[in-house]
């Protein structure tokens, strides 16, 4: 074995093992102590969103400064903002009905894979996410990323340490193999896998034998229906795909629309700045875009006109969009697999029932489970997509990239997207902190007449405390570990 191998192997056991050691100090923080660290992560992050966004690009190639700074923000501040006042510790709730309590615990230190496309905002997310539920965290970049990807890591770690956190709580590794990975993955000290990527590195944290969030590709279908707004339908879809040239596996990859409605989708789309390619641009993007079954690392994340040139066009300076009409999804063409930079395929079907199977075959083709969107007035063809689709992000009305991860939709901000079964994944959720606990439940006989005495006895359920603020302020105080051995009269 290689000497690179063999000292990534021994950097995953040697972090493992520190964070495992920070962890179990990390356990017996109170909510107040791990809020007051969180907050401190998320400020830091915040602050260096633009300097790490160009680290980012710099390194990998990929995107734009002004697209990761935003996901950055995202998975700081506005993360912040949702994940606040979620209990992590202690009892987080309690039904005096049933005479049941649920006390959140720590899994213990995470292995987290971060993908090349969002090397930092994934960082960023997955280590506060960690810390708010009490874990470590031991993070695997891309080896195309590693700069940046340990800049962002290092730059909330030190954050949190300097808030009261104990030292190596977050790590990533520097000296990146497939060996090493392997050994964060299937170590003893590692509790759970948080894997973002490709269906392959997926496959593998499942098979590691532990227990693992993977979360697979997506390939987006985008139906703009007869009653939608059309202009605003074509700046969505816009807005998203251009959102750092494509990178978030959420961006749609394929418009569907309705025959009625062709001419204006076209001329909206024109407009707005995008380019239909002609047959023979099109056979130029199939020959540099794919690699025989799989998308080409050579184009993820570059502009239009970037990838018109690596295939020997031009484009008008300015394109946000390359376009390719496609009649049939599968391996006949290339273009309808996802593909994750500013091209997708354009479909034209004869009405909303022919665009819901469209929209099925391209789900089938490498999206199960991820998202799917529909802009429409109609409330009949919103529910019926909704209902019928093996999608578990139903987007409506919004740009698949910014409505998938929470920015302009009221789900949880996240940047690691479950595909639940669909997409052989364990779960359908925007991964949280609360993914992140085991929940342990305390139940009572259900004729024990000490069981209403005991929960009676308990503090009102939990509420967000400000931080700073004294117990009881903003809502009642969590029980802390002390509180609960105190009325079990325990030491």
């Amino acid at each position: 074995m290689a000497d690179t191998d063999l000292a990534s192997i021994q950097q995953a056991r040697d972090l493992l093992a520190r964070a495992k050691k920070a962890q179990q100090a990390l356990a017996e923080f109170s909510q107040e102590e791990v809020d007051r660290v969180v907050q401190a992560m998320c400020e830091a992050g915040y602050a260096k969103a633009e300097e790490l966004a160009r680290m980012a690009v710099e390194e990998t190639q990929m995107g734009t400064v002004d697209g990761k700074r935003q996901k950055n923000e995202l998975c700081t501040r506005l993360l912040w903002d949702a994940i606040r006042p979620m209990r992590t510790v202690g009892i987080i709730s309690k039904d005096e009905t049933k005479r049941l309590l649920e006390i959140a615990e720590p899994m213990g230190v995470i292995a987290a894979i971060v993908p090349t496309t969002n090397p930092t905002s994934t960082a960023l997310f997955k280590c506060i996410v960690a810390v708010k539920s009490r874990n470590g965290i031991v993070i695997s970049p891309h080896p195309r990323a590693v700069r940046c990807t340990s800049a962002a890591v290092e730059t909330v770690h030190r954050a949190a340490v300097k808030a009261g956190a104990p030292e190596g709580i977050c790590a990533s590794m520097t000296v990146c193999t497939m060996e090493g990975t392997q050994e964060l993955m299937r170590h003893d000290d590692t509790s759970v896998i948080l894997a973002t990527g490709g269906s392959g590195l997926v496959k593998a944290a499942y098979s590691s034998g532990k227990p693992a969030y993977g979360v697979g590709p997506g390939n987006v279908p985008a139906f703009i229906e007869k009653s939608a707004d059309i202009p605003r339908a074509v700046k969505c879809i816009i807005e998203s795909q251009s959102f750092d040239w494509g990178t978030v596996c959420a961006s749609e990859q394929s418009v569907i629309v309705e025959a009625p409605i062709r001419d204006a989708v076209i001329a909206a789309f024109k407009a707005a700045g995008a380019h239909f390619a002609s047959p023979e641009e099109k056979k130029k993007l199939e020959a540099t875009v794919v690699k025989g079954d799989l998308m080409s690392p050579e184009t993820v994340g570059l502009s239009p006109e970037a990838i018109a040139k690596k295939c020997g066009f031009a484009v008008a300076p300015g394109t946000r969009l390359l376009i390719v009409e496609l009649k049939a999804v599968g391996a006949q063409e290339p273009l309808s697999m996802e593909k994750l930079e500013p091209v997708i395929g354009f479909y034209t079907e004869t009405d909303w029932h022919a665009a819901c199977k469209r929209c099925m075959e391209i789900l089938h083709f490498g999206g199960m489970g991820h998202s799917c969107v529909v802009h429409s007035r109609d409330e009949k063809v919103v529910l019926e997509f909704a209902l019928k689709k093996p999608a578990y992000r139903f987007l409506v009305n919004t740009p698949a990239t910014q409505g998938a991860v929470g920015y302009t939709t009221n789900l949880i901000p996240s940047m690691t997207l479950g595909c639940g079964t669909a997409g052989g994944n364990i779960t359908s959720d925007n991964i949280s902190p609360l993914n992140l606990l085991n929940i342990k439940r305390v139940a009572f006989d259900k004729n024990d007449p000490f069981a209403a005495k005991f929960m009676a006895s308990l503090p009102s359920a939990p509420g967000p405390v400000a931080l700073g603020a004294p117990a009881g302020a903003g809502g009642s105080s969590p029980v802390s570990r002390e509180e609960l051995l105190a009325i079990l009269g325990g030491t």
